[in-house]
């Protein structure tokens, strides 16, 4: 039996409510609700939002494609991936936390993934992510997710993430904002590739969008030293060409 299988039968009761099913959570079920209450009581967050032009992203995931003949090239998810991982580098108070009325900052930048599975959700961990090129990345990402929806993900493989990432976009979320895992200090939620009008050279023209949503730990980082990641964030993704070295 894997961690996603319940372990008792659902207990089914007769109300005024018509049938109420009740099914045990899993412990890995009882872990998030645990942890993402101890999240919303005890952590003071504020969220930052940017609309990063995604046009350069569209033409570098469609040469990805071409380059590699279709096959599981990597996603717009993966190029996120790599911008945080280069992001966190450069900004490394995001790339931390505030534990025991201390701030931390971390030498390893690992990156987790939020993966639904049929149990609820997971965070498996890409370790070293800034030091890994896109492929490498994709390739990683790619296992672990699947590794995740089949139950065999292993502790280690879900430990030692310093920051996380959450993507709605392929279920045609524009942004939401996602709870921060403790104790990191940060999680970007990232919404939807959607067309839009955008501006270039003074013209309005037919492009793209994604929407990233940064929900922080105040204690940890202030709003400036966030609002320099962000930016940071979006910038290497409107060039993303560098984010393929």
């Amino acid at each position: 039996m894997t961690e996603q299988e319940s372990t008792e039968a659902p207990e089914v009761t007769q109300t005024a409510k018509g049938a109420v099913t009740r099914r045990e959570p899993t412990r890995s079920q009882s872990l998030i609700a645990r942890r993402m209450s101890e999240s919303r009581a005890t952590v003071p967050d504020f969220t930052l939002e940017i609309d990063v032009d995604a046009n350069g992203l569209v033409d570098i995931r469609r040469q990805l494609k071409e380059s590699d003949g279709g096959q599981a090239a990597p996603t717009i998810n993966d190029l996120v991936i790599r911008a945080c991982a280069l992001s966190l580098k450069e900004h490394p108070a995001v790339n931390g936390a505030w534990r025991d009325g201390a701030f931390e900052e971390y030498a390893s930048v690992n990156v987790g993934i939020a993966v639904t599975t049929e149990g609820g959700l997971v965070v498996p961990v890409i370790f070293d992510a800034d030091s890994k090129d896109i492929h490498e990345i994709a390739s990683e990402s790619r296992d672990l997710a699947a590794r995740a929806r089949e139950g065999t993900i292993t502790p280690p493989q879900l430990s030692g993430g310093t920051f996380s990432i959450s993507n709605l976009g392929m279920f045609g979320v524009d942004r939401f904002t996602a709870v921060i895992n403790p104790p990191q200090a940060a999680i970007l939620a990232v919404g939807s590739l959607r067309e839009a009008p955008v501006v270039h050279a003074g013209e309005v023209i037919a492009g793209s969008l994604l929407s990233l949503t940064l929900a922080i730990d105040h204690r940890a980082v202030y709003g400036a030293a966030a609002a320099a990641f962000l930016e940071s964030v979006s910038e290497h993704l409107a060039a993303p060409a560098a984010l393929l070295g």
